[in-house]
C-alpha cells in the first residue's frame, strides 16, 4: 500500500472509534443503543471517516516498506489474537470491559435498571441488606427503583460491544488484538515520517515485541483504543504543523478531533491535552494557520467526551476526583498562562536575548539531570501513600505472600525508570535520553529562529506525559497488570532510540561508511530487541485466564429462567454479580459485607429473600466462588457447577514477572426451600 492509503486508514479507523464511541454514548444515555441503530452508524461512521480523511496530506513511502509494515500488523493481530485472554470475571479492568460491553449490547442502556421485586420489594436495599453493586459496577438510584452503572468510560463498551453483537464475547476478546496492530500502523508510519520508511517499520517490529505491548493487546482494556486516537491525532499534527498546502487544515481539525476524542476511552488523556497547550499558543504567535482548526477540533471532542463521562460515568469520576481535581486545576493553569503568553507576544514582549541563546542548552542539559534523578531514585528515596488506603492492604498481603518487608503504604514508584528496563533495556534508556536531549535543544534553538519544528508538539507532549507518569504512575505495583501505565513510554522510548540510530547511520554513509546503515540497524536490534524478546518469551503462548467462558457458560446452564441470584461469599459477590446479569440474564444480587460475616444474620435474610422471590414467580438461588463451606454454613447441600483451573497473570511487587501463576473458578449453587 501507499503512505497515502496506509495514512488514510489509520487516521480513519481513529475517527471511526471517536465518532461511534460519540453516537454510541449518546444513544446509550436514553437506551436506544441496538444493533438496528449500532451497525448503521458503525457503516456511516466508516464512510465519514475515509471521507474526512482522503486526500490529506500523507506519510511517504516506497511500495516495499509500507507492504512490509502491512505484514508485520496484521501477523502481530493473528498472533495476539490467537493467544487472547480470556478476561470475563471482573477482576481487573478488562473484564470490567468485556462485561460493560456485554450489558450495553444486551440492553441498549449505559446504566441499567434493576427490579427490587423479584426479591419482594425495595426493603433489603433500604435496610442495607443486600446491594446490586460489585467489583467495578456501582449501585445509583434510589432503593425503590435502584440501577447498575459501569465503573469506566464508554470506548471500550460501545467499541467491544460491536464484537458481543457479531459474535459475543468470544469474537469481542479478538477486537483488542486488532485495535493495538491499528496503533502499530500508525506508530511505524509516526516514526517512518521522522526517520525513513524502513526505520519505521523496525519501530513498529520493535514496539510489538514489547510485553506490556502484547498483554494489553491480549484483553479488552481501554489502552488500545486511546492510542489509537492519541497516536492518530499526533501523527496527522505533526504532518499539519508548518505545511500550508491543501488539505491541512482539515488535517489539524482530524487531529484536534482525535486527540480531544482520547477522553472518551481514559481520562488521563486531560494530561496530553494540556502539555500541547504551549505550542498551541506558540503555534498562534508565529501565524500558523493550522491551529484554529486544530482547537476547535480538540475543543468539540473534549467537550463531547468529558459531558458523557460526567453524564454516564459520574460514580467514577467521584471515586478518582483525588488525583483528577489537581489534574483539572493544572489544565487550567497551563491554559491561562498559555494565553496569557500568547497576549503578551502580541503586545511585543519578548525574552531577554541571552535567556534565548542559552536556553537551548539549558534545558538539554536538564533533560539529562532529570532522567538521572528519575533513575537514582531507589537510591534516596521511597515513596509512600496512606497505608489505610484499600491499595495499600492490598500491597501489604502481596508482600506477605511475596515474604517482602510489609510495609503496605510503599508505591514502589521510585522504581517507574527500572519497570522501563525490565523491556527495553538500560542501553536503549541512554541512548533515549540523549536523543531526547538533543532534539529538545534542536526544538528550543528553531524556536528561537521564530520555527516551529513539525515534531516538536508531539516530542514536548511525550517527554512530559512520561515524566509526569514516572513520577506518580498512579496504579498498584502488580507486575505485569500495573505495566499498563508505561503504554506511552515505552513506544517513546522506541521512537527515539529508532531516530538516533537513523541518524547516526546517516552520518556514517555519508562520512564514506556504506556499512553504515545495517550496522546501525543490528545493534539497535540488538541493543532494545533482545531485552523485549527475552521479557516476552516466557509468556510467548496463550493469554491467560483461558477457562473462564466456560465457567460462565456452566453457571448460566445451571440457573433457570425464572432464578434469581444472591451472592453470598467474597468472590461471588464481586465477580459474578455482572457475569450473570450480562451473560445469563438473571437477576443478581449481594449479601451486604455484615451480612456475610453473621451466619445466623445471612440464614434469616436468605429466607427472606426466598419468600420475596416466591411471592413474585421466582426462585432464590445461591451462588458461592470462594468454596461451598458458605452453602453449607447455612444448612444447606450445594452443587459444584464449575471447577476449573487455568494460568492468570503474576503479581510481581519489586522484579519483572516472568511466569504465570496458577488460578481458578470454583463455583457452587444451591436452591433455597421455602421454610
Amino acid at each position: 500500500m501507499t503512505g497515502r492509503g496506509l495514512t488514510a486508514t489509520g487516521l480513519g479507523a481513529a475517527l471511526w472509534v471517536v465518532v461511534v464511541t460519540t453516537v454510541g454514548g449518546v444513544a446509550a444515555a436514553v437506551g436506544v443503543w441496538s444493533p438496528w441503530l449500532g451497525w448503521p452508524v458503525a457503516v456511516l461512521a466508516a464512510v465519514g471517516a475515509w471521507w474526512a480523511v482522503r486526500g490529506l496530506p500523507a506519510v511517504r513511502t516506497a511500495a516495499a516498506p509500507g507492504l512490509a509494515l502491512v505484514a508485520l500488523v496484521l501477523g502481530f493481530a493473528v498472533y495476539a489474537g490467537v493467544t487472547h485472554s480470556e478476561h470475563v470475571l471482573p477482576r481487573r479492568d478488562a473484564a470490567s470491559n468485556l462485561q460493560a460491553a456485554v450489558s450495553l449490547a444486551a440492553t441498549g442502556e449505559r446504566v441499567v435498571p434493576v427490579d427490587p421485586s423479584v426479591i419482594g420489594g425495595p426493603r433489603p436495599l433500604e435496610d442495607g441488606d443486600v446491594t446490586v453493586a460489585s467489583a467495578a459496577f456501582y449501585q445509583v438510584g434510589s432503593a425503590d427503583d435502584p440501577a447498575v452503572q459501569p465503573q469506566f468510560l464508554m470506548a471500550p463498551a460501545v467499541v467491544y460491544g460491536y464484537g458481543v453483537w457479531a459474535g459475543g464475547p468470544p469474537l469481542a476478546q479478538l477486537l483488542p488484538a486488532v485495535v493495538m496492530a491499528l496503533v502499530l500502523l500508525v506508530l511505524g508510519l509516526f516514526a517512518g515520517h521522522l526517520a525513513g520508511p524502513w526505520w519505521g517499520v523496525a519501530a513498529a517490529g520493535l514496539t510489538a515485541v514489547l510485553f506490556p505491548v502484547l498483554n494489553v493487546a491480549r484483553g479488552t482494556y481501554s489502552e488500545q483504543l486511546a492510542l489509537l486516537t492519541l497516536v492518530g491525532g499526533l501523527l496527522a499534527l505533526t504532518l499539519a504543523v508548518g505545511r500550508d498546502v491543501p488539505g491541512t487544515r482539515r488535517l489539524a481539525l482530524v487531529a484536534g478531533v482525535l486527540v480531544g476524542g482520547t477522553a472518551l476511552a481514559r481520562v488521563d488523556a486531560l494530561r496530553e491535552v494540556l502539555l500541547l497547550l504551549p505550542f498551541l499558543a506558540v503555534g498562534a504567535a508565529l501565524g500558523h494557520r493550522w491551529v484554529r482548526p486544530f482547537v476547535t477540533g480538540l475543543a468539540a471532542s473534549s467537550v463531547v467526551a468529558w459531558g458523557l463521562a460526567v453524564l454516564l460515568s459520574y460514580r467514577y469520576l467521584g471515586d478518582i476526583h483525588a488525583s483528577l481535581l489537581p489534574l483539572v486545576a493544572m489544565a487550567a493553569l497551563v491554559l491561562v498562562a498559555s494565553v496569557g503568553g500568547l497576549v503578551l507576544w502580541r503586545r511585543g514582549r519578548r525574552l531577554p536575548g541571552g535567556v534565548v541563546r542559552r536556553l537551548p542548552d539549558v534545558v538539554g542539559a536538564l533533560t539529562v539531570v532529570v532522567g538521572v534523578g528519575l533513575w537514582t531514585r531507589p537510591w534516596w528515596m521511597t515513596v509512600r501513600q496512606d497505608p489505610n488506603d484499600p491499595g495499600a492492604r492490598y500491597v501489604a498481603g502481596m508482600q506477605r505472600r511475596q515474604g517482602l518487608p510489609v510495609d503496605g503504604g510503599r508505591t514502589y514508584a521510585e522504581h517507574t525508570v527500572d519497570w522501563l528496563s525490565w523491556y527495553v533495556g538500560w542501553v536503549a534508556l541512554v541512548v533515549a535520553l540523549v536523543a531526547l536531549a538533543v532534539l529538545l535543544r534542536r526544538a528550543l534553538r528553531s524556536l528561537g529562529e521564530g520555527r516551529l519544528e513539525p515534531w516538536a508538539p508531539v516530542l514536548v507532549m511525550a517527554a512530559g506525559s512520561t515524566v509526569l507518569t514516572l513520577l506518580r504512575p498512579g496504579i498498584t505495583p502488580d507486575h505485569p497488570w500495573a505495566d499498563r501505565r508505561l503504554l506511552i513510554m515505552l513506544p517513546f522510548v522506541v521512537v527515539l532510540v529508532v531516530v538516533a540510530a537513523a541518524w547516526a547511520a546517516r552520518r556514517l554513509v555519508s562520512s564514506g561508511r556504506p556499512w553504515g546503515t545495517p550496522v546501525v540497524a543490528v545493534a539497535t536490534v540488538l541493543a532494545l530487541g533482545v531485552p523485549a524478546v527475552l521479557a516476552t518469551w516466557p509468556f510467548r503462548g496463550v493469554g491467560v485466564e483461558r477457562g473462564s467462558l466456560e465457567a460462565a457458560d456452566r453457571v448460566c446452564a445451571a440457573l433457570g429462567p425464572d432464578d434469581v441470584v444472591l451472592g453470598i461469599d467474597g468472590r461471588a459477590s464481586s465477580e459474578w454479580p455482572q457475569t450473570v446479569r450480562g451473560m445469563c440474564g438473571r437477576p443478581f444480587f449481594v449479601a451486604a459485607t455484615p451480612v456475610r460475616q453473621d451466619p445466623q444474620r445471612l440464614a434469616v435474610l436468605v429466607q427472606e429473600l426466598a419468600r420475596g422471590a416466591s411471592s413474585s414467580g421466582h426462585r432464590l438461588v445461591l451462588l458461592a466462588a470462594d468454596g461451598p463451606e458458605a452453602i453449607e454454613e447455612l444448612g444447606l447441600t450445594p452443587r459444584s457447577v464449575a471447577d476449573l483451573r487455568f494460568p492468570e497473570e503474576e503479581h510481581a511487587l519489586d522484579r519483572p514477572p516472568r511466569r504465570t501463576d496458577l488460578g481458578g473458578v470454583r463455583v457452587s449453587v444451591a436452591e433455597v426451600p421455602l421454610r
